[in-house]
């Protein structure tokens, strides 16, 4: 996203405070595969304010358009991630994300493809979709 940056900006309660909710529920969404915060050596979380954006989304997704996370991560889980990070087929085989359909490519343990190198935090496919009207326009680009 650019404009918005990607430094680790936030630890987990000012990110729970200015959206509002509960570290639990930050927690969560992190269990759930629909954050990725930046973690220290530490292990502590930051957020940064692509992040920030991501969970407001998020947050819009569950209160105003009354989607459970189960539909978040079937809607995320759809991302043609291979078509944006261009897989062989060979990869595609060998790819959890590629032959799933009900969660989000980045909560996948990559093995024998080409993002078993990749920090998803990092991938062009995590980064790309944390705005609420992101996959669509993503997938106008990927199908014109």
């Amino acid at each position: 996203m650019p404009g918005i940056s990607n430094k680790p900006l936030y630890t987990i309660s000012t990110a729970a405070e200015l959206l509002g909710i509960t570290v639990h529920t930050l927690r969560m969404y992190e269990r759930e595969g629909l954050i990725l915060p930046f973690k220290k050596e530490s292990n502590q979380r930051l957020y940064s304010d692509q992040d920030i954006d991501r969970l407001r989304c998020i947050r819009q997704s569950i209160s105003q358009d009354k989607m459970t996370m189960s539909g978040i991560k079937k809607v995320l889980s759809l991302i043609p991630c291979w078509a944006i990070i261009e897989c062989s087929k060979k990869d595609r085989k060998n790819c959890d994300a590629y032959n799933g359909y009900d969660q989000p490519c980045w909560t996948f343990v990559h093995k024998n493809n080409i993002c078993e190198l990749k920090e998803c935090r990092e991938c062009d496919v995590y980064k790309s979709f944390g705005k609420c009207d992101s996959i669509k326009e993503k997938l106008k680009t990927l199908l014109s």
